[in-house]
């Protein structure tokens, strides 16, 4: 696998644009995208140690940053938690680091993985692929932001659902077109 920073972020906006945005996997997501809110952040963590200070250094950024300049970021790690599960359990370590850090209420961490996969879903699951990024990625969004968003997307409540019906219908075999050049 390529760790080539310029190459990992480059891989992580053109997902973004493609899929998220592209589908309308987040109606939340173009906005920010156009007025490049969006911080990309590429972890060199090997260790989930290691990920974890890349976390906490990010999470204290983006309290401290401002809004119009920083709305949200996408913590990127390559080298590390590549298996689904780990990933996984790690997700608790991220929430008690909000926790410790008192955000909660403030940053919320998604998550992205290139094998996620929902607790409900089997692994071929089509729908999986709403969360399924070309790096494990935690994204770090605002509450704000998002409070603001749902404002203005009335059907929030639908995304999930919509975003299932959407893969559906495209299929494993559209999805795979969408990343052909």
């Amino acid at each position: 696998m390529n760790f080539d920073k310029d190459t990992i972020v480059a891989d992580t906006r053109d997902w973004l644009v493609k899929a998220v945005i592209g589908l309308n996997l987040c109606p939340f997501a173009k906005s920010v995208h156009v007025k490049n809110q969006v911080r990309y952040s590429v972890s060199d963590a090997t260790t989930p140690g290691e990920l974890l200070t890349d976390l906490v250094h990010e999470l204290t950024l983006l309290r401290d940053a401002d809004p119009e300049e920083i709305d949200t970021t996408l913590l990127v790690h390559p080298a590390v938690l590549q298996d689904f599960f780990d990933f996984n359990d790690f997700l608790d370590i991220v929430d008690a680091a909000v926790e410790e850090l008192d955000l909660g209420g403030l940053i919320q961490v998604a998550s992205f993985h290139p094998d996620y996969q929902f607790a409900d879903a089997k692994s071929d699951d089509i729908e999986n692929y709403s969360n399924r990024s070309p790096y494990p990625t935690l994204h770090l969004i605002r509450e704000a932001s998002l409070d603001r968003a749902v404002e203005a997307f009335p059907d929030a409540a639908d995304i999930y659902e919509t975003n299932k019906a959407t893969l559906r219908k495209m299929g494993l075999e559209g999805w795979k077109k969408l990343w052909q050049v």
